[in-house]
């Protein structure tokens, strides 16, 4: 202890940007996410940074049929998915934040749990592209991100994850006791880096990837 992924090869890793949708990010949002707006300028030097290294970047969506038949307990659990104002497969919400929108060839999974893996084809995907290393990004850090890194976790590939490009909200007091959205967030962390991600800064990723030349683009 803790886990450590000492050089990060841009040619086997893949950076997995996690549910940055406009019902999560934007101003107003039903399940809005304030500090995922506040790490907006991190993120986004980070997919600027992969892109130019050769790092793939793949988004993932969360989203649910407005019938709710892939729906589950997630019902039970978040209202603003119950009365379907949110997360409503098809509509504008579910969208990529535009800040952050994937270019036409990147990958956007859609996924109806917290984890990435469950029920998707991003495992199939990653092995494809010959990725051993994911590099963890988004919204929210305790759920869809931490989920999302333990199934990797438990995949074999090498886990890093964002602490200054990943963030969550305010936890009300519903029988255990309330936790600030950056209490929430550093305990996840905490624990991540012991058991499951070398947990880095975003200028940490950049110092750990390997001397790789920066891919062309070519222009438009």
């Amino acid at each position: 202890m803790p886990y450590k992924v000492e050089r990060i090869d841009p040619k086997k890793t893949a950076m997995i940007v996690v549910d940055m949708e406009n019902d999560f990010i934007a101003p107003g949002a039903p399940m809005e996410t304030p500090a995922g707006r506040k790490m907006l300028p991190n993120l986004k030097r980070a997919i600027a940074f992969c892109r130019e290294r050769g790092i793939r970047v793949i988004y993932t969506a969360h989203v649910h049929r407005r019938d709710g038949c892939d729906m589950g307990l997630f019902d039970d659990l978040w209202p603003p998915i119950a009365s379907r104002a949110g997360l409503v497969d098809g509509e504008p919400g579910i969208e990529i934040y535009p800040e952050i929108a994937p270019r036409p060839e990147e990958i956007v999974v859609k996924k109806h749990r917290y984890s990435a893996f469950f029920g998707t084809d991003l495992e199939i995907v990653l092995r494809g592209l010959g990725v051993d290393t994911v590099v963890i990004t988004g919204v929210t850090t305790e759920n869809c991100c931490h989920a999302t890194a333990r199934d990797a976790m438990f995949r074999d590939f090498r886990v890093v994850f964002l602490s200054d490009a990943t963030a969550t909200f305010d936890y009300p007091d519903v029988g255990q006791g309330g936790m600030s959205a950056d209490e929430v967030h550093r305990a996840t962390l905490v624990i991540l880096s012991v058991s499951t991600a070398d947990v880095m800064t975003t200028d940490e990723l950049m110092a750990r990837v390997g001397a790789a030349q920066p891919v062309a683009v070519a222009a438009a």
